[in-house]
């Protein structure tokens, strides 16, 4: 594979979809990682061959140590070689006051998101590190305004987990920044997608530009960070969030 590889984990729809074909546009190839729509992850690889990219699809939950495990080396087998990782796969969790969390719900939530996470960065790592042999590299990870506004009332869960997110993203970036890795994060705000609920979806006028934001808007800046034109930036988090703290 001459094309940089990127693995954009939970791709079948979303902000992880539209960074798919973004990442495609600027000349990456994409693998689409999905945990259990085969068919939406089936329409996005088509949609970026469609634009002249190159793309492929990987079953895998990502808060599995050996689905991740397996992604990788699919990846590896396919193309030989991995530049880039989008951490997206997650989920927001019941909505609701905190006392109502079951621990069920506290273990799913902080498995996808955090430990998910974790073990997608450790495999990216272990990979791109030029400590480890590896040729550097670039992470992304999707977190959350969420973090430093705290859910209350709602998605209290959610927040913990982006607020971890945040923290791997602080850490990491200076462990491996001398090693040819940039790591950095975004936190969009309220994006038109699934996630957000109708209540939240009709905040718009509420947000300073008067808006909610598209998942393409959040994409072209988690492809800058992943180009080469942000090559000195390690540890950002960038806010896309319309104005909104």
């Amino acid at each position: 594979m001459e094309r940089k590889v990127a693995i954009v984990t939970g791709a079948s729809r979303g902000i992880g979809a539209a960074t798919a074909l973004r990442l495609a546009a600027d000349g990456w190839a994409v693998t689409v990682n999905y945990r259990a729509n085969e068919d939406a992850a089936a329409e996005t690889a088509a949609a970026v061959e469609a634009a002249g990219g190159v793309a492929m699809t990987v079953q895998a939950d990502t808060a599995s140590e050996s689905d991740v495990n397996r992604l990788f080396g699919e990846v590896e087998t396919a193309w030989g070689r991995l530049d880039g990782l989008v951490n997206n796969a997650g989920v927001i969790g019941p909505r609701g006051r905190f006392e109502a969390l079951t621990l069920d719900d506290m273990e799913r939530v902080l498995a996808v998101n955090v430990t998910g996470y974790m073990l997608c960065a450790r495999a990216a790592v272990t990979r791109m590190s030029t400590k480890l042999g590896g040729h550097g590299g670039v992470i992304v990870n999707v977190s959350s305004g969420a973090a430093h506004r705290g859910g209350a009332n709602s998605t209290i869960l959610y927040a913990v987990s982006k607020g971890a997110v945040n923290t791997l993203t602080i850490g990491l970036s200076q462990e491996v920044a001398g090693e040819g890795i940039r790591v950095n994060a975004v936190s969009p705000g309220i994006t038109r997608t699934d996630m957000p609920s109708p209540e939240l979806l009709a905040q718009g006028p509420a947000i300073p530009m008067g808006r909610i934001g598209e998942a393409d808007e959040v994409a072209e800046g988690i492809v800058w960070l992943m180009s080469d034109a942000a090559a000195y930036v390690a540890g950002a988090n960038i806010r896309i969030a319309g104005g909104r703290p």
